[in-house]
């Protein structure tokens, strides 16, 4: 397959299934967000330890399935969802989980952040504000009537929140001290 076929030299780009659209379209805005929070991701999981390596590959794996949800145009979202291809709730509650789990072992901080005691932990709060600009597009996709499943706004909150919790604990790892392990 080659890179590069010419298409987007317009300014436009395909949703799946095929429907063009403007590259700065609400969607577009919206799935390219979650494609940066992706990478950030694996930027970040370069740095983690490595349980928390394997929860970030799992998440990345999960924002595919975002991605796909946010890039699938309304007058097709019934094809993707009957290929159970959408955000669940079991998702959401899978995310809450962890971050229970985690935070049973961190001592979470009762103020602001300011990020940077460790490489891993700056990557994750990066991570971490990056989805939530992803989540603010999610909003604007919901305020303009093209969000079919809310779910999507409850899993990306959820995330951002993960994400905190696990960029203290790396902070709290680099600091020598045993957060529960």
């Amino acid at each position: 397959m080659k890179t590069f076929n010419k298409k987007g030299d317009g300014g436009e780009t395909s949703l799946l299934y095929g429907i063009r659209v403007a590259k700065n379209d609400l969607r577009c805005e919206a799935y390219g967000t979650i494609d940066e929070a992706v990478s950030f991701l694996g930027l970040a999981k370069s740095f983690c330890q490595s349980d928390i390596k394997d929860i970030l590959s799992k998440l990345q794996r999960d924002l595919f399935v975002v991605g796909a949800e946010l890039a699938t145009p309304q007058e097709r979202y019934s094809e993707l969802a009957a290929k159970g291809k959408m955000v669940r709730p079991e998702m959401v509650q899978r995310l809450e989980d962890l971050i229970e789990d985690f935070e049973a072992r961190v001592d979470m901080p009762r103020e602001f952040i300011i990020p940077g005691a460790c490489v891993s932990s700056a990557a994750l709060d990066v991570t971490r504000a990056v989805i939530r600009r992803a989540e603010r597009r999610v909003v604007a996709l919901k305020q303009a009537g093209q969000l079919m499943n809310d779910g999507l706004l409850q899993y990306l909150n959820r995330l951002a929140d993960l994400i905190f919790t696990l960029a203290r604990y790396e902070e709290q790892v680099a600091d020598g001290n045993n957060p529960g392990y």
